[in-house]
């Protein structure tokens, strides 16, 4: 190509430079030894978020395609199979490492959550996951279990067996073999309906065969472009970000004009003359298109972006230890412990444990790296991901509302027939709250009763607001300057009254459980909690003194209508339907690395019939909720909601910054009467 282009006076000039692999040409592109390559998608994206290039021009395959392809997961027609449940069913894949067969479909249902990998050991993972598989080209025997070999049944797990590539993955599939075959778009219509006339194909019926579509439904074969995995972009070419990239389209637009495959002589696009296949440029390209100002990311697309940020693990790069940022001694004792229990079973990374003093400070270390993650509620998931800029890794489930990750915040009172008042007859009242900016405590109430009118915050002073609509408090965490006392003025301390106001379990009313209990001791007459802790803590579901002998019946909600209802009602009569708390990472730590460890270690302590230690039962250090709500069943992954905007959604999030008016506005006049002071100051010395 070089003499070729030389002899037409193609400029820029061309030379070569031989690199050791598609990544070490790269890396000599980033450091100014060379100027462009040619790269496939896996290779675009490492290319892209570890040197910074940017592609510049793309290879396009048919006019019809263009320059990309499409990835689908192909099952037998009335297959109760879809993507949601393909947990123990039998795979597949046109072979290891493959982009159709294995990076894209992989990579997705890492991303998403179905499968959890644990130390990058995504073999182990995807054998764990599908009951047998034909991967060729694995390392893994269980993951060849499918696999025939070729003709005389030998190299059972080679490249080149009979159930490899596109048709031989469909192949395993209509043989009965596997129950999802991992191909591309065309791969059924090339071998269906009398194209093939090999004797497995010869009466294959496409219509026989649908799609999954990543909703869960299902789809005609001919539905690829609406119903697939991903699309998976053609080869580009790749260089710097600060280089000209239309010199190089050029060069090479002027290239392919005269070279291309009605050229007598040299051919881009031909390697048959070298005996080889794909060289430079991949021989089924029938030209380059300009990529105008695309980054990578935008070449890749979305969903192919996210699938390969689920399938690209290295080891290497993986923390040897999680460092869990705790809050108290009973959960720093609950960490230790689940510490040692991950340990036993060989779970990866191993755990460490950190105390800190607030939510606030665990966010800062781990935006300092000193630690990894912490398990946050949305108010403070909004925090963190805002202020401190923190990224969701995992989430919790709850199982009473089938909401998979979201509660509802509720407002519980006890029963009263002499004195039902409602949410109207609040004013003077006395209120229990989880802690100050909490979500289901404050957040959610305390917004709801500034947009009914209620609460009328002078200059968006919202602390003074409520101190001066309830007649008395306990919103822990509001022991701070400038903060009026009566928002600690029902909160009861430790058990020797010290630590009054705290916003951890010292004080005795903080959280869902001292909520509920400020109410329960009438100390307070309404009490903000989300709607699943009065059936944590009555009718002998508590062991706390305290709650020994309460009854379910015996309490009451209060409906934002006005009405009032009873506790098993919380559908209909919630204040708010917010999202669950979650477990938030430094953007830079691996979130399938930490879903993976909690995901294989709730097989183990995640059941509360468990006999030994337990991810979601504080009973065994006299508290509740420590490190994971106890209301948790299971650890869920984050999926597509991969931020803290994301995890909360709009409707919670709008909700959330109504409520930073107060902060803002504190901030604004501070400011302002600062300014005014020092105008009078110099005005003064100026004289």
């Amino acid at each position: 190509m070089k003499a070729a282009f030389g002899q037409a006076k193609i400029t820029p000039m061309l030379s070569c430079v031989n690199g050791k692999s598609g990544m070490d040409c790269a890396r000599m592109i980033m450091n100014n030894e060379a100027d462009a390559v040619t790269l496939n998608g896996e290779l675009i994206y490492q290319a892209g978020s570890q040197y910074n290039l940017k592609p510049v021009a793309g290879e396009v395959y048919d006019q019809g395609m263009g320059t990309s392809y499409y990835a689908v997961a192909v099952v037998r027609k009335n297959s109760s199979y879809t993507i949601n449940n393909l947990k123990g069913a039998k795979s597949c894949h046109t072979g290891f490492q493959r982009t159709a067969g294995w990076n894209v479909p992989i990579g997705y249902l890492i991303d998403s959550g179905r499968i959890a990998v644990v130390a990058c050991n995504i073999q182990k993972a995807v054998s764990s996951f599908f009951s047998q598989s034909c991967v060729p080209g694995s390392t893994q025997a269980d993951l060849c279990q499918l696999c025939i070999g070729d003709a005389n049944g030998t190299n059972v797990c080679d490249l080149n067996g009979r159930y490899s590539d596109y048709s031989g993955a469909f192949r395993c599939l209509v043989e009965g073999q596997g129950d999802v075959a991992f191909i591309k778009h065309s791969t059924v219509a090339e071998n269906s309906d009398g194209k093939n006339t090999d004797s497995w194909a010869r009466e294959v019926i496409s219509s026989d065969y649908q799609l999954l579509c990543r909703d869960g439904s299902h789809a005609d074969i001919s539905e690829w472009r609406q119903c697939n995995l991903a699309r998976v972009p053609a080869h580009a070419v790749m260089t710097r970000t600060n280089t000209d990239g239309s010199l190089i389209y050029k060069m090479l637009q002027d290239g392919q004009q005269k070279y291309n495959i009605h050229s007598s002589g040299f051919r881009m696009f031909d390697s048959s003359a070298y005996n080889s296949n794909n060289l430079l440029f991949r021989d089924m390209t029938t030209e380059l298109r300009a990529t105008g100002n695309q980054t990578y990311q935008a070449w890749l697309g979305d969903d192919y972006l996210q699938a390969m940020k689920g399938i690209n693990c290295d080891p290497d790069k993986l923390p040897k230890s999680l460092r869990w940022c705790t809050l108290s001694t009973p959960e720093i004792w609950k960490c230790a412990d689940m510490a040692r229990v991950f340990k036993d079973k060989n779970l990866d990374p191993s755990l460490q444990c950190v105390s800190a003093d607030s939510p606030e400070a665990c966010m800062e270390l781990i935006r300092q790296k000193e630690v990894d993650a912490v398990t946050l509620d949305g108010g403070d998931v909004y925090k963190a991901g805002k202020t401190y800029g923190l990224v969701p890794a995992a989430g919790e489930s709850y199982p009473e509302t089938n909401l998979s990750s979201s509660y509802y915040a509720v407002a519980l009172v006890r029963r009263d027939p002499l004195n039902a008042f409602t949410i109207h007859d609040l004013k003077g009242k006395k209120s229990c709250h989880t802690g100050y900016e909490r979500t289901a405590g404050w957040n959610v109430p305390i917004g709801a009763l500034i947009k009914l009118g209620s609460i009328r915050p002078d200059e968006c002073n919202t602390a003074k607001a409520v101190a001066n609509f309830f007649s008395g408090s306990c919103v822990p965490g509001a022991n701070q300057k400038n903060f009026p006392p009566e928002l600690c003025k029902l909160c009861k301390g430790d058990s020797k009254g010290q630590n009054k106001c705290e916003k951890d379990t010292r004080e005795q009313y903080f959280g869902y459980s001292g909520a509920f209990r400020c109410l329960a001791e009438k100390a307070g007459d309404v009490a903000f909690v989300k709607h699943a802790t009065v059936f944590e803590l009555t009718d002998g579901q508590s062991t706390e003194s305290w709650a020994k002998n309460l009854k379910s019946s015996d309490f009451q909600l209060l409906c934002p209508n006005g009405a009032r209802a009873e506790v098993s009602q919380y559908p209909d009569c919630n204040w708010a339907q917010v999202p669950a708390h979650a477990v938030m990472v430094h953007p830079d730590t691996n979130i399938h690395a930490v879903y993976g460890l909690l995901a294989n270690a709730q097989e183990y302590y995640g059941n509360d019939n468990s006999s030994q230690f337990k991810m979601f039962d504080s009973s065994s250090y006299n508290a509740n909720d420590l490190i994971f709500k106890d209301s948790t069943y299971k650890i869920v992954p984050v999926q597509e909601k991969k931020t803290y905007s994301q995890w909360l959604g709009s409707g919670y999030l709008e909700s959330l910054e109504g409520m930073q008016c107060s902060s803002s506005a504190a901030k604004l006049r501070v400011n302002i009467t600062f300014l005014l002071i020092s105008a009078l100051l110099l005005i003064t010395f100026s004289v």
